[in-house]
């Protein structure tokens, strides 16, 4: 389940995390976001009981998304222990995106 980030649920979703967390930021204008969109939700699926997937949508929560400097979409930030561990930007396969998370997180 990839769960969307407010500012509502910020802090209890990202800052007190008791998982490591991959946050897209996305929009939904955006092609390359929309086709990432599956790819994401299927890890979250598969990897779910390892990682907390989230998303930022930057048109309705654009201060999230430049509290993390992005600056392009689609964007992944990985972060574990309320500690940015890593960020990538643009359209990446499955396997891409599994090898990111492996060596980012360990």
């Amino acid at each position: 389940m990839v769960i969307t980030i407010t500012k509502d649920n910020y802090t209890a979703e990202i800052e007190q995390a008791s998982k490591p967390v991959i946050i897209d930021v996305s929009a939904s204008w955006c092609g390359p976001c929309q086709r990432m969109k599956p790819i994401f939700e299927q890890l979250a699926r598969d990897l779910g009981h390892l990682y907390t997937f989230a998303e930022i949508n930057v048109d309705e929560s654009h201060a999230l998304a430049m509290k993390f400097g992005v600056t392009s979409v689609p964007s992944f930030i990985f972060v574990k222990d309320n500690e940015i561990k890593g960020k990538e930007r643009g359209y990446m396969s499955a396997d891409d995106l599994k090898a990111k998370i492996r060596t980012i997180f360990g």
